[in-house]
């Protein structure tokens, strides 16, 4: 992430397209796909790692089954890492080519009325609808850099929190309710994605609130004095 404020600088179309393609890059779009331009998909370029059994037995990854204490926590937070990387990495491009400014410029009247967050807090956003941990690191840079103060980043992580990796759980689990759920497949999912905003704005209303009473508080203790 820059230190350098995304407003001073004029934002070109290089970063309005760099902004867009990394939209895309997240969304998962490109993910379900069997063409070459799949390789413009986040999953796909995060990729799995290899299985330890043999042929025949249950499935079973490097980390194997049954772990317990610190070891297993140290090969979780292995398996957390790539995902992790290669986000940072594509948003160190996208700042590169200007698109976090773009982000700025675009996102911000939007997300504030929203989320009461910034215009660049928009590409974490989009992340998390399709990988848990590449969008908490993204907001951990955010909040590293100053973009966003404590209480958007308690806002933010509440949103993320509630249905996090929304498109890749709901069509990997939530596939096998397809066949008996009575009404469109959209719609549970749109029901998801409208409570992860309201259950953020319930914080961000009584972070207001404790605010305000902070605020009175100090105001009646300057009268007293």
């Amino acid at each position: 992430m820059g230190h350098t404020p995304p407003t001073q600088q004029k934002v070109t179309w290089v970063g309005y397209l760099a902004f867009f393609i990394t939209i895309i890059f997240f969304s998962g779009l490109f993910g379900k796909s069997t063409e070459w331009w799949r390789v413009f998909d986040f999953t796909v370029l995060n990729g799995s790692f290899g299985q330890v059994n043999n042929a025949g037995d249950s499935v079973v990854s490097f980390r194997g089954t049954g772990g317990t204490g610190a070891k297993d926590g140290f090969l979780f937070a292995l398996e957390l890492a790539p995902s992790v990387i290669l986000s940072l990495g594509i948003i160190s491009i996208t700042e590169g080519l200007g698109g976090l400014r773009a982000a700025q410029q675009l996102m911000t009247p939007i997300l504030r009325p929203l989320l009461g967050i910034p215009g660049m807090c928009s590409l974490a956003l989009i992340a998390n609808l399709q990988n848990t941990d590449a969008a908490a690191g993204m907001t951990k840079e955010l909040a590293a850099e100053g973009v966003i103060n404590e209480q958007e980043r308690a806002v933010f992580a509440t949103f993320q929190t509630s249905g996090s990796a929304l498109l890749t759980n709901y069509f990997s689990s939530g596939a096998a309710l397809f066949a008996f759920i009575t009404v469109p497949v959209i719609l549970p999912l749109a029901v998801v994605l409208v409570f992860k905003f309201v259950g953020a704005n319930m914080l961000r209303l009584w972070i207001a609130h404790i605010e305000n009473r902070t605020v009175r508080g100090a105001g009646n203790d300057n009268a007293s004095a």
